[in-house]
């Protein structure tokens, strides 16, 4: 399933437009916590859908009850721009175990063509998890497709939920075809991609613009 936010007047709106923005963008330190905000709210919507078990718990005053995520629970990041959105899904969902991909677009010149190479993988058993990965912009959905495949050596993951600030709505598609019971969290889809794959309109590139350009 699908789950496009914005298209819901809310805060996130606010918050979409900053990171788009190119006279607010460049302040790194706004983009980063704009992108911890995104997530932190992607992260609530998400909650909704978790399953949750009833537990009887102490006050100063008497004994009640309350619900807790009945899941355990897995954050997967790709690297590096998922980065400046893990902190914040951690934030909500604190007690996850994590997980780190390393996958990055490498581009040839004379073929124009679009190569991801994915070589680092730290994860826990998946066995059974509940795996939230965290991509900031959901392009042409290969590098998603590759990390979920590569994480499937850690486990069978008994629920996939993939969160992303940006996506073109053919790498979300493509994702979809890919992993159909998989639920993506999305704040806003594009309708396209350019000749170089990017997002249009996007936002250019989340990694350069959290982090600084890379040579």
């Amino acid at each position: 399933m699908i789950h496009e936010i914005s298209k819901h007047n809310s805060i996130l709106n606010h918050f979409i437009r900053e990171i788009r923005d190119v006279h607010i963008q460049n302040d790194r330190m706004r983009f980063r916590k704009n992108m911890e905000r995104i997530s932190q709210i992607l992260s609530y919507e998400l909650s909704k859908s978790l399953p949750y078990s009833e537990v009887s718990i102490q006050t100063p005053l008497a004994k009640t009850s309350s619900s807790i995520v009945q899941d355990e629970l897995v954050v997967g990041s790709i690297l590096r721009a998922g980065l400046s959105m893990h902190e914040g899904v951690l934030s909500y969902f604190d007690q996850a175990e994590n997980a780190f991909i390393s996958a990055y677009r490498e581009e040839s010149d004379e073929s124009h063509e679009v190569k991801v190479v994915i070589e680092y993988l730290a994860a826990p058993n998946l066995q059974d998890k509940t795996l939230i990965l965290v991509d900031p912009m959901l392009a042409t959905g290969t590098s998603l497709i590759l990390t979920i495949e590569a994480l499937q050596s850690k486990g069978q993951f008994k629920n996939l939920h993939i969160m992303a600030a940006i996506a073109s709505q053919e790498g979300v598609e493509r994702v979809q075809a890919a992993f159909p019971k998989a639920d993506i969290w999305v704040a806003a889809i594009d309708p396209e991609l350019n000749e170089k794959s990017y997002i249009v309109p996007g936002l250019g590139d989340a990694g350069d613009l959290a982090y600084g350009e890379k040579e």
